[in-house]
């Protein structure tokens, strides 16, 4: 039997597209061969090269759920070559598929515990396949909190899901914009995410933390889950970090013992601890 090719993407058609922001967009892409979509599966925190054919691909995570089947998601910012040519496909539009890549948030691992998300800005989408992971199987899951920050309303992604999240009985949710970029009708908070975790103050105890977003904000929230009683083990979040190949051949991602797109993305913090001084 031939071995399938690596480098050969499935090929997606876009079922839909939203403006998340005015730079920000997502992606929902049905397999163009049915078959291919059948035999497809991914876990939490895996993610995929998508390509312009011609411009050349992009790393991703999967932004939706596995509990989702039939499509992929995915949610990007507009800034090179490659992702300004993705921006300018529409609707029935193909585009190339490479995935799924590394590993998987442990959930299965979490049944019974209470989840914890902090995150902000474009770093959302890597957590948001796992929210919706929880929601869709709400049983195996205590309490669900998430906090969630961006630089202005204008930037929070996923407004339409936020609404929705504000709205469940199960689900607290924490929103908030940094200072100077509310709006007279907005009604979330106004302040940085660490401050307001900080006040916020969930319960450590038996709960799972996920951490994501800009260095600035994981650097300055680290002490504040310390400090609420989260240990290193209990911490996880994803490193994107230079990921080319997808597969651990190029190198590029290569950092201290791990390669981010083999050993990773997801990693704790306990292994965070270990990378070299420079990352």
């Amino acid at each position: 039997m031939e071995d399938k090719n690596v480098y050969q993407p499935y090929l997606m058609r876009i079922a839909a597209a939203i403006q998340e922001t005015p730079d920000v967009k997502t992606f929902r892409l049905e397999f163009i061969n049915e078959e291919e979509g059948k035999k497809f599966n991914f876990k939490a925190g895996q993610f995929g090269e998508y390509s312009v054919f011609g411009e050349g691909e992009s790393t991703f995570c999967i932004a939706s759920s596995p509990t989702r089947e039939g499509y992929i998601e995915c949610t990007f910012r507009k800034m090179g070559r490659v992702t300004k040519a993705l921006a300018s496909r529409e609707v029935g539009d193909t585009l190339g598929f490479r995935g799924p890549y590394g590993n998987t948030f442990p959930i299965d691992q979490w049944k019974g515990k209470s989840l914890l998300f902090v995150t902000g800005g474009i770093a959302l989408p890597p957590l948001r396949c796992v929210i919706w992971n929880a929601l869709d199987t709400r049983e195996n899951f205590k309490d669900i909190t998430i906090v969630y920050g961006a630089r202005s309303v204008q930037d929070l992604v996923y407004k339409h899901e936020l609404a929705e999240w504000g709205k469940r009985g199960d689900v607290k949710l924490i929103t908030t914009v940094d200072p100077g970029g509310e709006t007279p009708e907005w009604k979330g908070q106004v302040g940085f995410v660490p401050t307001v975790l900080e006040k916020a103050a969930p319960s450590s105890a038996d709960t799972i933390a996920l951490l994501c977003g800009p260095p600035i904000m994981i650097k300055l929230t680290m002490p504040i889950l310390t400090k609420l009683g989260f240990s290193a083990e209990n911490i996880f979040t994803t490193l994107e970090n230079r990921m080319k190949c997808g597969i651990g051949k190029c190198g590029r991602c290569n950092v201290g013992k791990y390669f981010v797109c083999k050993d990773g993305p997801v990693f704790t913090f306990s292994q965070v601890n270990q990378l070299p001084p420079e990352y």
